[in-house]
């Protein structure tokens, strides 16, 4: 009994190398300048806080920026951030004045807020 040879097994040929599109190709543009972001009006339009926000915030009409960077402010003076979840607020007299609940999540807050701008 004969047995057939196996016949060797070819080997890959190395793949040739392709020059990338990006860097063969030429610049087709030159470096634009980026356009600074125009700044939305709307938040940047004093509003005059309610009688509770202005207890928080201040009397002074400002923009909904400045007002919520305030509460933040004041959030962390008074270590009102709930201990286990830090995105749920615990609020104080004043705050549940505003928020109308003992709790609120970071993300209800400017909703609620809202409805004491003017």
């Amino acid at each position: 009994m004969a047995t057939a040879k196996k016949a060797p097994a070819k080997k890959a040929a190395p793949a040739k190398k392709v020059a990338s599109a990006k860097a063969s190709a030429p610049a087709k543009k030159a470096a634009v300048p980026a356009k600074k972001r125009a700044v939305n009006a709307a938040f940047m339009k004093p509003l005059t806080p309610s009688a509770a926000l202005a207890a928080v915030v201040g009397a002074a009409p400002l923009p909904r920026t400045e007002v919520v960077s305030k509460l933040w402010t004041y959030i962390k003076k008074h270590k009102l951030q709930d201990a286990a979840n830090k995105r749920n607020i615990n609020a104080d007299d004043k705050l549940k004045a505003v928020f109308g609940k003992a709790q609120v999540s970071m993300f209800e807050m400017a909703g609620l807020i809202g409805k004491h701008l003017s």
